[in-house]
């Protein structure tokens, strides 16, 4: 059964009067039960997105819902629903993890304090420790214990692995992972660590100087996805439709194509590559649309 979309932002604008940046029309769906990475350079739009999802900074035209709903000042219900995690933590130093249980049962009505000790115990943190000796590892890995213990249906994530070492992402990549697998519940994760998305995304949205560049099942970028190689006197004979984005270099251009087995065949003397993410993001950001 089709449950909708569990977040779904249609023509979202946003400017500032005293910037040149804003939010273009920014439209993706992110459905019940997947997980969504949101990637883009420093500045591209990622945190400003995510403030105006969470209704922090008001859109100027367009419209979000979540779970079917809009998000309002007064729609208690659904912040219920959604665990933020930012790549600070709000916590004060001096605070315990055990004492930051007994504030949040305060604040969530539907705050888990079993819930909370098993993921500070999958996590190994202690609970009488004050966060002053914490980690950066550690000290993310409570705000999502605190972010997964009031029954979020949605995880808003904004460049949590940063900075953090291979084993640390490893652990809360695996979190994500079991936190969809009744399809019910939906991550979407804001990063620039490509790496991380290759391993746990089911779709991937690029977004650059506040527009929307791509929207794109992880699988068929990975698999399907191509960089084609060609000199400069071939790419005249290439189809225009055949091309999404190409960057021309020192003795070739690179093309990025949507489908390297539908296009083999077609241009046989042309090498196509295997696309990584970060190879996608490059192209997109950096090249010419075809």
């Amino acid at each position: 059964m089709n449950k909708g979309y569990i977040l779904e932002l249609s023509d979202v604008t946003k400017g500032y009067p005293k910037s040149a940046f804003a939010l273009k029309n920014v439209s993706f769906k992110l459905p019940y039960g997947a997980i969504m990475g949101f990637v883009g350079e420093n500045g591209a739009g990622k945190t400003t997105t995510i403030g105006c999802i969470l209704n922090a900074l008001k859109i100027d035209g367009g419209s979000i819902n979540l779970f079917g709903e809009k998000l309002t000042d007064e729609a208690i219900h659904l912040r219920e629903q959604i665990g933020v995690v930012f790549d600070a933590t709000p916590f004060a130093d001096g605070l315990t993890p055990a004492q930051i249980g007994k504030m949040m049962a305060n604040i969530y009505q539907q705050w888990d304090y079993p819930a909370y000790q098993k993921y500070l115990k999958r996590f190994e943190l202690p609970l009488e420790q004050r966060l002053s000796t914490f980690s950066k590892g550690m000290l993310m890995k409570l705000a999502l214990s605190v972010a997964l213990s009031h029954a979020p249906k949605l995880l808003i994530l904004d460049e949590v692995t940063s900075g953090l070492d291979p084993v640390v992402r490893d652990d809360i990549l695996d979190v994500f992972l079991d936190f969809v697998q009744d399809e019910e519940r939906s991550v979407f994760l804001s990063t620039h660590i490509t790496s991380d998305l290759e391993k746990v995304a089911d779709y991937i949205t690029f977004i650059d100087h506040g527009q929307i560049l791509l929207t794109a099942q992880k699988d068929d970028l990975i698999y399907k996805y191509g960089i084609m190689r060609c000199k400069y006197d071939q790419f005249e004979s290439i189809c225009k439709e055949d091309i999404i984005a190409y960057r021309k270099r020192d003795y070739q251009i690179d093309i990025l194509i949507a489908d390297r087995y539908l296009l083999q065949p077609k241009y046989a003397d042309l090498y196509i590559d295997r696309a990584k993410v970060d190879d996608i993001l490059l192209l997109l950001i950096k090249g010419e649309r075809g």
